[in-house]
């Protein structure tokens, strides 16, 4: 398989099939080298490395998109975790720790799109 094949499969396993077939459906021709890019470096090369399981990528990744204020992509990555085996009581720990090093306006902004997206999938 190539890295994008790769990516694909990882990406909709993580991400799961709907958002990928949302994102592909939005793909313009502006948008269309940068999906390639995402797919095969972060999803094809980066995440189906095999120094660390697909968890411990998860608790990485929110806690980066904490850290650097990606709101925007965090909903996205707490039911990435959740798919990738996280615990709900694991996500909160991951974000009690970000109020710490990252700051507690950040991790306070973490909280409310977490609880928001658990809510909306049964979680809590």
């Amino acid at each position: 398989m190539t890295s994008y094949e790769d990516g694909m499969t990882v990406r909709r396993e993580v991400l799961g099939d709907a958002h990928v077939d949302r994102a592909v459906a939005q793909t313009t021709d502006f948008t269309a080298d940068f999906q390639d890019l995402i797919t095969r470096y972060a999803w094809g090369d980066i995440w189906t490395r095999p120094g660390l399981d697909r968890r411990s990528r998860s608790l990485i990744t929110l806690t980066a998109l904490v850290a650097r204020g990606h709101h925007d992509e965090l909903a996205m990555h707490v039911r990435a975790a959740r798919r990738n085996g996280l615990t709900v009581g694991e996500i909160k720990e991951v974000l009690l720790q970000t109020a710490i090093y990252c700051g507690v306006p950040d991790a306070n902004t973490a909280f409310r799109i977490a609880s928001r997206v658990l809510a909306e999938d049964g979680d809590i």
